[in-house]
């Protein structure tokens, strides 16, 4: 092989073990943007961002539109569980690190069940979160979200974000 095709398929074969780099996302307060596998997803998001808003989530609501959801947003990374009381529409709950990262789904949370729903899978050795977002059952699952996709929101800390607004 002569040299120059021996740096071209170096380079070739760098490029296709590089990092991919993620690109910055133009953000809005009420807007959540993941990067997929398929591409960009976005939900129009309503925020629970102080204490009686948590507290209050989705509660008694009868319906939640496809490409919308709630995210609750801590001032700091904080062990975290939900529950779905008087909760009436199944849920999947996306759980964030403090990079906006997805660490762990819970998927179709069951309406009314009382039983806590976890923030971290267990044996995780890094269980703070610092936003979760509620979208309806199944949503996840369509759209192709999965642990270790970033998440674009102004409310993350930009210099921590993996995946930035710009």
């Amino acid at each position: 092989m002569s040299p120059n095709r021996a740096a071209l398929a170096a380079l070739v074969l760098s490029a296709a073990f590089a990092a991919p780099v993620a690109a910055e996302i133009a953000c809005a307060p009420d807007r959540a943007v993941f990067q997929t596998d398929s591409g960009p997803v976005a939900f129009q998001v309503e925020l629970a961002d102080d204490e009686a808003e948590r507290a209050q989530g989705l509660m008694f609501r009868r319906a939640l539109p496809q490409g919308t959801g709630m995210l609750f947003i801590y001032d700091t990374p904080r062990p975290v569980s939900f529950w779905m009381r008087n909760t009436y529409i199944p849920l999947d709950l996306l759980f964030l690190d403090e990079r906006g990262v997805i660490r762990h789904i819970h998927r179709n949370a069951r309406p009314l069940d009382e039983t806590p729903i976890p923030g971290a899978a267990p044996g995780d050795p890094a269980p703070s979160r610092q936003m979760i977002l509620e979208i309806g059952g199944g949503e996840a699952a369509r759209l192709g979200l999965a642990v270790g996709q970033a998440m674009a929101h102004p409310r993350l800390h930009q210099d921590l974000a993996e995946l930035p607004c710009r």
